[in-house]
């Protein structure tokens, strides 16, 4: 089995595919969002690990319209690989930090032709029943509506300790409303924070799994430029995994997984003018290419070790 085959892993660029029946293509949006963590509601200090970027890869100015933005990057990615489907993401921030008359002015400008669904990068907190009944207004049979969370960890002392201004409860709650309203629920969680254990991240595993959520995105922790990490790093408060642990970690990881959870990425970076640490990071398909080799070592993939109770 080679690591072409992507058998190890339900990977989102295949399982879209199989809804769509061709690849799709996602373009990220930056929307003018804030944060609460950031903007004095919660605190002005923001996660421990969250530079200025806000978790966005790519940095068109949010004072271009969001369609306008959305244009662009189909019409780039079209030029460059022939695509015919895509998906908006809007990713900066906390994308749903906004009264609900104002996001749905924001989220009506994507539904563009060759536009097949949007996915929503937020906190836990920042949702209620109304934001979700219109995020949920979007769902129609042939789009793929999805809202991303960031959790980080299951573990209430490590939320704390990140300064993620909400317990793993408020995550909780908020899969349980999105889930009433069928929509498509991505977890974010960092491996290697700050005093965790190998247990601790597979407890994170073990309990994601039995919540019945559809996707997770997985994040070696990164030293970015400016942070509150940054400072612990250089004053040695922390460490961080290497490659090889980082591999290993991912792969127990996803053994504790259900086979049919989707996993969209295996290692976020960040944007490489702003990351200090660590410097393997920024080769993501070498990365990935060894965390297949490693399941392919093994003998497992996603799912090898997950129990159904």
């Amino acid at each position: 089995m080679s690591s072409q085959d992507k058998e190890y892993y339900l990977t989102f660029g295949d399982y879209l595919k199989s809804l769509f029946g061709e690849k799709v293509y996602k373009v990220t949006l930056d929307a003018g969002f804030s944060c609460p963590n950031r903007d004095g509601t919660l605190s002005r200090e923001g996660c421990i690990f969250c530079d200025e970027t806000g978790s966005f890869s790519r940095l068109y100015s949010n004072s271009m319209p969001v369609k306008e933005q959305l244009l662009e990057g189909m019409s780039k990615i079209k030029a460059r690989y022939h695509a015919n489907k895509f998906l908006a993401y809007f990713q900066a921030y906390s994308n749903t930090y906004k009264p609900v008359n104002e996001l749905k002015k924001i989220y009506d400008e994507v539904f563009i032709e060759n536009v097949v669904g949007m996915s929503i990068g937020t906190r836990p907190d920042c949702v209620d029943e109304e934001k979700l009944d219109l995020i949920s207004s979007y769902n129609t049979e042939n789009r793929f509506i999805q809202i991303e969370y960031g959790i980080q960890s299951v573990h209430d002392k490590t939320l704390n300790f990140i300064n993620r201004g909400h317990d793993f409860g408020c995550f909780q709650k908020a899969c349980q409303l999105s889930k009433e309203r069928n929509l498509k629920i991505c977890a974010h969680v960092i491996l290697g924070l700050p005093n965790e254990t190998h247990e601790d991240m597979m407890q994170t595993a073990k309990t994601l799994a039995k919540m019945d959520i559809d996707g997770i995105k997985i994040h070696m922790l990164a030293v970015m430029e400016g942070t509150k990490i940054h400072k612990m790093y250089i004053n040695n408060e922390i460490s961080l995994m290497s490659e090889e642990e980082y591999i290993s970690t991912v792969c127990d990881f996803l053994e504790y997984l259900p086979p049919n959870m989707v996993i969209q990425r295996l290692a976020g970076n960040g944007k490489r003018e702003f990351r200090i640490q660590p410097k393997w990071l920024g080769k993501k398909l070498e990365l990935v290419g060894k965390i297949e080799s490693e399941f392919e070592r093994r003998g497992t993939k996603q799912g090898s070790k997950y129990i159904n109770k």
